[in-house]
């Protein structure tokens, strides 16, 4: 008795979705926690400059942290924007999303806007992926 060539395709669905599934979950399990920092402010105007000065800057990591400790509204700006540490869910769901699904590690992303205002985000390490 043999599989219909139907039958067979099917089996060979299933056995890639399964595939895919798997590797979606160890994706997301190496990215369980990052590390970022943010500068935050309440002007449009003023994050797109900042980013402006960082993004054409010689040394990126230490433009934004020096712009951080200078104009972020948030106590982070003491320590350049560090914000340790931290995992998916634990910041506001539009930072989470540029942290752990669109923004890439080294890269100054944003404007990022949320209820506390603008913010860049400097992603310092996604998982095992470090700048």
């Amino acid at each position: 008795d043999t599989a219909s060539p139907q039958k067979m395709a099917s089996s060979a669905m299933k056995s890639v979705l399964l595939l895919a599934m798997l590797l979606c979950t160890l994706a997301v399990a190496a990215a369980s926690t990052a590390e970022a920092s943010h500068i935050l402010v309440k002007d449009e105007a003023k994050i797109t400059e900042l980013k402006e000065k960082i993004t054409t800057a010689a040394d990126t990591l230490a433009t934004f942290k020096e712009l951080a400790a200078e104009h972020s509204t948030c106590p982070s700006g003491k320590n350049g924007g560090s914000l340790g540490e931290f995992s998916p869910g634990q910041m506001v769901k539009e930072f989470n999303e540029v942290v752990f699904t669109t923004g890439k590690v080294g890269q100054v992303e944003g404007p990022v806007k949320t209820q506390f205002g603008y913010h860049l985000i400097l992603i310092t390490r996604r998982g095992d992926e470090k700048m």
